[in-house]
């Protein structure tokens, strides 16, 4: 149970066909999964939604959800972040998810709060358009991974990145998200 947010009901997810709680987030992401495969072109078998990615900084692990990551090829190519309110404080934390969810940097970036979407380059961070609009078709992104180099991951940078992920996402959270599951490692 998430009793992080109002409960409207039920609906019916769009990507799975199972009942879920009826929330105004998840009526966002409901929004977002129907423009991928509707209008983006996106196959239903190539969406993983609230996929968790595992992370580790120091002494301490979480469990952090991602709202949908996009295969083409068997490859994580785009990462969507959902989460209401300012975009701007997003990129960092879904850039660091980015480097995190895949053993290879996801080549494209979307932060998105439902209403509007900034898409930002995988590699670099920046933003390379604005709107949900503009987020790449499954075409579109075809086209970008034809000059894409698959960089792994180095284990220093992921590192970093995770304690961005943990500062960002779970520490930061809201005392009452139960999304997040937080554990302590015994240090040795």
């Amino acid at each position: 149970m998430n009793d992080h947010h109002l409960i409207l009901g039920q609906l019916t997810d769009f990507l799975s066909g199972r009942m879920i709680d009826d929330t105004h987030d998840e009526r966002y992401r409901q929004k977002i999964a129907r423009l991928l495969v509707l209008t983006k072109g996106y196959p239903q078998t190539d969406i993983l939604a609230a996929h968790s990615v595992t992370v580790q900084a120091d002494h301490k692990c979480a469990r952090v959800p991602v709202t949908f990551i996009c295969n083409i090829d068997g490859r994580a190519a785009i990462l969507i972040h959902y989460g209401p309110g300012s975009l701007v404080t997003r990129h960092r934390p879904a850039l660091a998810l980015a480097r995190l969810a895949a053993p290879y940097q996801i080549p494209v970036v979307v932060v998105t709060n439902g209403e509007t979407a900034d898409i930002l380059d995988g590699r670099t961070g920046k933003v390379v358009a604005s709107g949900l609009e503009q987020i790449p078709s499954h075409d579109e992104l075809s086209q970008i991974l034809e000059d894409w180099v698959w960089e792994t991951i180095a284990p220093e940078r992921g590192q970093k990145e995770a304690r961005i992920v943990m500062a960002f996402e779970v520490d930061d959270r809201c005392p009452c998200d139960s999304t997040v599951c937080r554990w302590e490692q015994s240090r040795k």
